[in-house]
C-alpha cells in the first residue's frame, strides 16, 4: 500500500463521518483538567464520546489530542508512546553548567520512579526511561530545558528527584510539545474551537473539516496489512484474518507475534487486529470499523 494519504481520505468523508472517527488536537490552556477540555469537546460537537491521549496535570498546557466518538477506542495504539515537554526548572541554588549537566546526564536511559501523591495511579515504584533532556537556556537559577520520554513519566517528579542530586529543585513551567505522532503543528486553542463551530452550525462545515484529523491516522503508526476485498463481509462480521484473505503475504514478512496491525482493503481502512502469525489465521480482530 502507497504511504497513507490523509487528505485525500478526509476528502471523501462527510463531516459526520469525520466527526464519528477523527482527532482534534487541542492545545490545552493551562488551568483546566485534560478530562474537562476532552468533555468540553464532546458537549460543544454533540457527541457521546471523546477520550483524550494522555493526562496533562491542569496547570500544564499543550499538545492534547482529543479523539472523537469511535476513534476512542484507538487510544491504546496511539497513547502509550514517547511524549516530548519544554520547560522550565528552578535550581535551590545556583550551580555550574558543568555540574547541572552532569546530574542530568545520570538520569538519561532507564530509571525508576515514583508517582507523585497527587497522581491518579497507583504509588508504586516503576520503570521509565528518559530518551533525553536538553538544556536550551539558563537565565540565574531557571532552567529552560527539553526533554523526551517514555509515556507516563512525570516530569515534576524528575525535576525534584534531579533536584535531591544538586541541592534542590522544583519544575516552574511546563508544556507538551509532542505527544504520539502528534505535535504543535495544526493545534487549535479552545477559542477557535467555539468559533469553527459556530460556523458548522450557521452552515459553512469547511473550517471545523479543516482542523479534525482522520482517525485512519493510526496506520502511521502500526503497520499495515490490505487483504482481498471479496473477503471484506467475512472481516466486518469478525472474522479472523486468515493466510487466503491476503492480498500479498510479504507485507507480513517482518512483522513479529504480538504485534498491533491495521488492516485495510485498497484505500478503505477496516480495523486494528493483533498479529499471531499462524500458520492458517495471520491476525485476530481487536477494533473493527464497521
Amino acid at each position: 500500500m502507497e504511504k497513507l494519504n490523509l487528505e485525500k481520505i478526509k476528502e471523501s468523508k462527510s463531516i459526520e463521518e469525520l466527526l464519528h472517527f477523527g482527532i482534534i488536537n487541542i492545545d490545552k490552556p493551562s488551568g483546566p483538567t485534560s478530562f474537562s477540555v476532552s468533555d468540553f469537546v464532546r458537549k460543544s460537537l454533540g457527541l457521546n464520546k471523546t477520550s483524550h491521549l494522555g493526562t496533562l496535570d491542569p496547570m500544564v498546557s499543550g499538545v492534547l489530542p482529543v479523539l472523537l466518538g469511535r476513534a476512542c477506542r484507538l487510544n491504546e495504539y496511539l497513547m502509550h508512546r514517547n511524549k516530548t515537554y519544554v520547560g522550565v526548572m528552578r535550581l535551590h541554588k545556583e550551580i555550574s553548567e558543568n555540574e547541572l549537566k552532569r546530574v542530568i546526564d545520570k538520569f538519561i536511559g532507564k530509571i525508576m520512579q515514583l508517582p507523585p501523591k497527587k497522581s491518579r495511579v497507583k504509588r508504586a515504584i516503576r520503570e521509565r526511561e528518559i530518551i533525553s533532556f536538553k538544556i536550551l537556556e539558563i537565565e540565574a537559577k531557571d532552567v529552560l530545558f527539553e526533554t523526551e520520554v517514555q509515556a507516563g513519566t512525570y516530569i515534576r517528579k524528575l525535576c525534584d528527584d534531579m533536584g535531591k542530586e544538586m541541592g534542590g529543585a522544583h519544575m516552574l513551567e511546563l508544556r507538551r510539545t509532542n505527544a504520539s505522532i502528534f505535535s504543535e503543528k495544526g493545534l487549535i486553542s479552545l477559542y477557535e474551537l467555539e468559533k469553527v463551530i459556530s460556523e458548522h452550525e450557521k452552515g459553512n462545515s469547511k473550517p471545523l473539516r479543516d482542523i479534525i484529523i482522520p482517525a485512519e491516522i493510526v496506520a502511521e503508526i502500526l503497520p499495515i496489512v490490505n487483504i482481498k476485498k471479496q473477503v471484506l463481509k467475512k472481516v466486518l462480521s469478525g472474522s479472523p484474518i486468515f493466510n487466503s484473505f491476503l492480498e500479498n503475504d510479504k507485507e507480513i514478512k517482518n512483522i513479529q507475534e504480538g504485534d498491533k496491525i491495521c488492516v485495510y482493503t485498497k484505500d478503505i481502512f477496516v480495523g486494528c487486529y493483533n498479529f499471531i502469525g499462524k500458520k492458517e489465521i495471520v491476525a485476530v480482530p481487536e477494533f473493527v470499523f464497521n
